[in-house]
């Protein structure tokens, strides 16, 4: 999410977009997978997400042929990442992507972890996104962005569309949209942006409340 430009939400969601094919059996192959992570059963899922049942048969099915085991780690999480943005590194948007997901911080994303990160991107509220975004952008979960977090989310994110996508984007460009980004979010400039702040700037930003509300019917 390009804050610092109030543009739409960078694309995770496209990027984690699941092949919506037509699964008559994946309910019994859910609950008798035999994969080494066997994930909770779908009524639980459907109580925790805003996913419908359906709608969880066809994400489980889309995650299993892409993580036969069950779960996904870094490396393959960032093989996968990379299909969507061939013309980019998007290894280090990945990482911090993935960062995001694996909430419980043990280098796993199991489809648990999966489905509740998407169904905050997709379907959660304005709040419950821009909680989802914060914790994307403090990298280190100290509660505050610093410049040095954001100037490396924006890095991650211009090399991940690439030089084939902005061949005239100036070398400046990373640093001035994080200054931007400060200037409109730091509202007691202390040189850290709190979660308070980011919301409560975010809310007053009619650019960004649009962008919040891109996915919520993406499946």
């Amino acid at each position: 999410m390009d804050f610092a430009e109030s543009e739409p939400v960078p694309n995770q969601a496209e990027a984690m977009e699941i092949n919506l094919c037509t699964v008559d059996n994946v309910e019994d192959e859910f609950e008798l997978s035999t994969v080494c992570h066997r994930p909770e059963g779908l009524e639980q899922l459907e109580e925790q997400t805003k996913f419908t049942k359906k709608e969880l048969q066809v994400l489980y099915r889309g995650f299993k042929n892409e993580c036969p085991s069950g779960i996904v780690n870094e490396e393959n999480f960032k093989q996968i990442y990379s299909q969507f943005f061939p013309q980019g590194d998007s290894s280090m948007y990945a990482h911090f992507l993935f960062n995001a997901f694996d909430t419980d911080h043990n280098g796993s994303v199991s489809f648990e972890d999966f489905v509740s990160g998407l169904s905050v991107i997709l379907r959660g509220s304005i709040d419950d996104k821009l909680n989802w975004a914060f914790n994307l952008y403090d990298l280190n979960k100290d509660g505050c962005i610093t410049k040095e977090e954001m100037m490396d989310i924006m890095k991650s994110i211009y090399d991940m569309m690439g030089k084939y996508t902005y061949p005239s984007m100036r070398e400046e460009a990373p640093r001035e949209h994080v200054e931007n980004f400060f200037q409109k979010m730091d509202r007691n400039k202390d040189g850290v942006v709190t979660i308070e702040e980011f919301i409560e700037s975010c809310q007053k930003d009619e650019n960004i409340m649009r962008s919040m509300q891109l996915f919520d019917n993406v499946i």
